[in-house]
């Protein structure tokens, strides 16, 4: 073997043994989102930035605050977020999850028990394996994170979804959410006519939800790049779709 593939071989070698979970962690989404696109959505789990840009309103507390939060993510996949969600949670945080494949519950699990800073918390996250439909919670999270890939669903899926997320949030609760920048518009010049028209309606309905925005973090180091959007539902609007 030449220096030079030495080297590349050994370079290699090394990223694999300093970044095994990462590896792991990408193998297990790559089944997933084989097996199952519509509710995976993405090839590899979310960046870091995306991450944390997504925990921004568990993170960014004043330090004085006594109450601790009431934290749900939808979607959580392999954990990519929920990493950042554990690493800012405080010991008044609570942490739900709610994920609908098998094989994302039995890592989630897992990491709970074996890795830090998931097993630092491990006694204050709960698991909901079923659909978010189905999470009978009502007004329980001061904030919402939603990792779900909504371009793969139907419109009145999308719709469906989006008005359950008020109902989850207390009174001026907050909602975390993620879309990857330039999607629709690309699918949309290569889909059928369905498509395109499935794809537009998804975006009126995001469009919607969006009015209450109180901020959006460009992530450009993500693969793709995204937006994530905060959006704030004030009291008239939990109980309109209560």
């Amino acid at each position: 073997m030449s220096n030079e593939r030495h080297n590349q071989f050994n370079t290699a070698t090394a990223v694999r043994k300093c970044m095994p979970g990462w590896f792991s962690e990408s193998r297990t989404f790559w089944r997933e989102y084989r097996a199952n696109f519509k509710h995976t959505g993405a090839v590899l789990p979310s960046g870091r930035s995306l991450g944390r840009a997504l925990a921004t309103f568990v993170r960014e507390r004043p330090a004085e605050a006594a109450c601790g939060l009431k934290v749900l993510e939808i979607g959580p996949g392999t954990g990519a977020v929920t990493r950042q969600l554990c690493a800012a949670l405080r010991p008044a945080d609570e942490l739900d999850l709610c994920e609908l494949s098998t094989a994302f519950v039995e890592v989630l699990r897992q990491r709970l028990k074996d890795e830090r800073p998931f097993s630092d918390v491990a006694d204050r996250v709960r698991i909901f394996h079923q659909p978010i439909e189905q999470l009978d919670v009502e007004g329980r999270y001061d904030l919402v994170v939603s990792c779900l890939p909504l371009n793969n669903f139907q419109v009145h899926e999308v719709e469906g979804i989006l008005g359950q997320l008020p109902r989850l949030l207390r009174p001026g609760g907050t909602l975390s959410f993620f879309q990857y920048i330039g999607i629709r518009k690309l699918r949309g010049v290569v889909a059928g006519a369905a498509d395109r028209e499935r794809l537009a309606g998804i975006g009126r309905a995001m469009d919607a939800m969006l009015a209450g925005e109180i901020r959006r973090n460009h992530i450009w180091a993500n693969v793709p790049p995204a937006y994530v959007h905060h959006v704030r539902f004030e009291a008239d609007q939990v109980k309109a779709t209560s």
